[in-house]
């Protein structure tokens, strides 16, 4: 007896005809590039049996779910070579994860890096076995006899249906079937087996030599810090080995540019431990970079018509009850001050504070657009177990803005916005994005955290939906993702080493508008609400210097450098002679030091080199004969014998800072 299947690859559609019994292995089992497939639009082990009508496609292991399956799998080898060298480990979960796998295991003692290069060493010969993944179906009361002596399985089995209970180990147990996975040698005899919802690769060889263990650390039983402590080996597996090696060079250029690092290394900004987490301080050189970068935008947005406001950094606790902070966002707000019985908050966002200078006084539709802008620095209650460095703190800065237009304004307003947005990135250095479109949840309890009704957001979402499409942009969605008042747009940007960050945002609200009561005189002469827009071209001042830092690896371009100049003399009696250099650069407003410290010649290329600074000026006897200096480059080449002026006229075109 024959089936007949509908095969998707590549764009071909066309109908096969199989024998009955055939599997996706059958299919695409020789192409060791395809790891599991995908019929009817669920992806199934490739063993599984196909059936009349079923229309197939090949998960490729380059995809994202065929990534998460050869982790997975991955997983389940370095869990089986664990128990081969520790019987008494017992297992806990072992989820895919962002560029790899974890497994959690109770053990006797913390795991050390000669116990994980041992799990490695004995992972090398299971995958060397090919060991076959067989999915089997279970009742829980087999499951439960079979992985007896694994309690924290057995915790699982009997949470199963309990979606909520189970959000950890949802690749272990779910609302539907239980199965066991075995692994098979290819005796027959079975090897290993895990509760499992699979799918995973045919055969442990799939995973070939593009994986390794990475680290160890404690972890908690599901997450919960009043359970049993485990020890969690975490992983990496890819396609290839030519992408593992990529992974790893990826992570060791993340680590050569960690802008945590380099703000000690180039004296930029640090974290005192007096002043808290997520606190930081900018020391000189890191607050030439934000004054520049605050010039920049400040003057931007004035070439943009924005006037600019400033507001206080704390409120009475019902401004945020009426924006909708505290009914929506109180977990992002600091708790609350007394003085005297009135509460009192540190502001989180600058636009209740907005709101009450558009309420000030009446509004006509003819001051439409009105756009306000400040520096205003919020702050939000981050725990500390997200804190990172700069790019995620607790004092935030916002170039923070708001227009309040007609409805019939709010398209080109948005695109007015997202130009002004994108031609900063670019002036920055940023210049590989996308946009996000962020909207609400629809269904569900998470739609609660949502205000407004569903025509507000359906016009909402359509007008920059429209914006972004025509902007030729590439629009990606993101569905929850919207503020509780809003859908919002956000470019995302890809730094050097393609690290994908959010950078900013445009977003389009609707409610508080109504929460404050704003309006205008319309043309008509009657009252009309006016719609708000939000947008932060930075976002925050120290993300986007964090950032920067990396994509740069600190060495950031002239214009932007904290020192943009270092004048090094051959000998001490040059000195005065490069002084009257720098005299003449800081008049032409360049960021200049001369070295005058008792360093060797030689020490203090290298230190001005290591600083990243973009020009050396160096001066001995031949140049200060002929009125002229060598002309030294942070990479290191070098122009002899060049004029002062036009030393300098070549430093002030290349410090200038961009303009549109």
């Amino acid at each position: 007896m024959s089936v007949s299947l509908t095969v998707v690859r590549s764009e071909s559609r066309e109908p096969r005809v199989v024998e009955t019994g055939t599997t996706g292995l059958d299919l695409f089992g020789s192409d060791r590039s395809v790891v599991a497939a995908r019929v009817n639009g669920a992806v199934v082990d490739l063993a599984a049996e196909l059936h009349d009508g079923d229309e197939v496609e090949p998960v490729a292991a380059t995809s994202d779910e065929g990534l998460a399956i050869l982790r997975h799998s991955c997983a389940h080898v370095a869990a089986q070579a664990m128990q081969r060298l520790h019987a008494d480990a017992k297992l806990g979960i072992g989820p895919p994860i962002t560029d790899g796998f974890y497994y959690d295991f109770d053990v006797a003692h913390p795991l050390t890096p000669e116990d994980l290069k041992a799990v490695e060493k004995e992972m090398v010969g299971i995958v060397k076995q090919r060991q076959r993944f067989v999915r089997r179906v279970v009742t829980d009361a087999d499951a439960a006899a079979e992985l007896a002596s694994e309690h924290y399985k057995l915790e699982l089995i009997g949470l199963k249906g309990n979606a909520a209970a189970t959000e950890d180990a949802s690749v272990e147990v779910g609302a539907g079937e239980l199965t066991i996975y075995d692994n098979v040698r290819p005796d027959g005899t079975v090897a290993w087996k895990d509760l499992c919802r699979g799918p995973h690769v045919p055969n442990t060889g799939y995973l070939g030599n593009g994986w390794a263990i990475t680290r160890s650390s404690a972890a908690y039983w599901r997450g919960d810090q009043r359970n049993a402590q485990l020890q969690r080996v975490y992983g990496t597996a890819w396609a290839s080995k030519d992408d593992l090696l990529a992974h790893q060079h990826r992570l060791a250029e993340a680590a050569r540019r960690d802008h945590r690092k380099l703000g000690v290394e180039l004296d930029l900004f640090s974290f005192p431990e007096e002043l808290g987490a997520g606190l930081p301080v900018f020391h000189p050189k890191g607050g030439v970079i934000k004054r520049v970068m605050e010039d920049y935008v400040r003057a931007a947005h004035i070439r943009n018509g924005f006037s600019y406001v400033g507001t206080p950094h704390i409120s009475k606790e019902g401004l945020f009850h009426t924006s909708g902070h505290l009914p929506y966002y109180a977990e992002g707000m600091f708790p609350p001050m007394d003085d005297e019985g009135q509460a009192y908050r540190l502001k989180a966002m600058n636009c209740p504070m907005h709101n009450l200078i558009f309420a000030s006084r009446g509004r006509s539709y003819r001051e439409l657009p009105l756009r306000l802008f400040e520096f205003g620095t919020v702050y939000r209650n981050e725990k500390s177990g997200v804190l990172q460095g700069l790019t995620r703190v607790r004092s935030i800065t916002q170039d923070d803005s708001h227009s309040y237009v007609m409805a019939s304004q709010a398209a080109d307003e948005v695109k007015h916005l997202l130009t002004f947005v994108t031609n900063l990135l670019e002036d920055f250095g940023l210049t590989d994005y996308y946009l996000e479109l962020s909207t609400r949840d629809t269904e569900g309890a998470k739609s609660t955290k949502f205000i407004g009704s569903d025509e507000q957001w359906e016009v909402a979402t359509a007008v920059l939906e429209k914006v972004g499409r025509e902007s030729g942009l590439t629009l990606v969605p993101d569905p929850g993702g919207a503020a509780y008042y809003g859908p919002k747009i956000s470019v995302q940007a890809k730094d050097a080493i393609g690290r994908t960050w959010q950078m900013s945002t445009i977003q389009y609200d609707f409610n508080q508008p109504a929460r404050f009561g704003l309006t205008y005189a319309g043309p008509d002469g009657h009252p009309a609400e006016p719609v708000m827009i939000h947008s932060a071209k930075f976002g925050s001042i120290e993300r986007f210097i964090g950032v920067l830092t990396e994509h740069y690896a600190g060495a950031f371009p002239a214009w932007l450098s904290p020192v943009q100049v270092q004048c090094i003399p051959v000998a001490e009696e040059f000195e005065p002679y490069l002084a009257d250099v720098a005299a003449q650069l800081l008049a032409a407003d360049v960021r200049v030091e001369v070295d005058r410290s008792d360093d060797r010649f030689g020490k203090k290329i290298r230190n001005a080199q290591t600083q990243k600074v973009p020009f050396m000026l160096i001066a001995g006897e031949q140049d200060a004969t002929a009125g002229a200096v060598s002309f030294r480059y942070r990479d290191g080449t070098q122009k002899n014998g060049v004029p002062i002026a036009e030393a300098i006229e070549e430093i002030v075109a290349a410090t200038r800072p961009p303009r549109r």
